[in-house]
């Protein structure tokens, strides 16, 4: 028993350490000047963990709220390995509702703030205004997610009919998260 628990903190104090150390050659180096404004972090944080996401998002047809003699794709959530620069696993994301979980165990949750277009066939960029960590760790002081850089991960623009209503569609996507927090 007292073999597992030494194994256990050492696990939890080498991915810390490593989380680290493959944080760094980010932190605070990023520019947001050819960001759109809605997107951009406010003033007063910096970028705490760069990461590059592999992923893909869930589409399932539903009946059009607005017109419901028509159906149309509805968004049903995220998966996302969040790497390193070096392709090392820091973060999942996942959801509804959406949330990042670090290795460590830290992880959030949060409020999207705004969303602003991407290229074609993409899903927008994004800026989330993160709600605290309950556990210590990576994402502890995280104040804010930004989401840029994005390829793929739209809903198709065809397939969704009355007659395929329950359907559901996974799009691949790949991009850039940047965790800020507090300078």
């Amino acid at each position: 028993m007292k073999n597992t628990s030494m194994f256990n903190v050492l696990k939890i104090t080498t991915t810390s350490i490593l989380m680290a150390v493959a944080t760094q050659s980010y932190a605070g180096s990023f520019s947001q000047d050819k960001l759109p404004n809605a997107v951009q972090v406010p003033a007063g944080n910096k970028v705490a963990m760069h990461t590059v996401a592999q992923g893909n998002i869930t589409w399932v047809c539903k009946v059009d709220t607005k017109n419901t003699t028509q159906a149309k794709w509805a968004f049903a959530g995220p998966r996302a390995i969040l790497s390193d620069n070096k392709g090392n696993h820091l973060v999942s994301y996942f959801g509804p509702p959406a949330t990042w979980e670090s290795l460590d165990g830290s992880s959030i949750t949060g409020k999207q703030l705004a969303v602003s277009p991407s290229a074609k066939g993409s899903i927008p960029m994004q800026l989330v205004k993160a709600n605290a960590s309950s556990r210590p760790g990576a994402l502890q002081g995280v104040t804010y997610v930004q989401r840029i850089n994005l390829k793929g991960g739209a809903a198709p623009e065809m397939g969704c009919s009355t007659d395929k209503l329950g359907h559901t569609v996974v799009v691949n996507y790949s991009g850039d998260y940047l965790f800020w927090t507090s300078k």
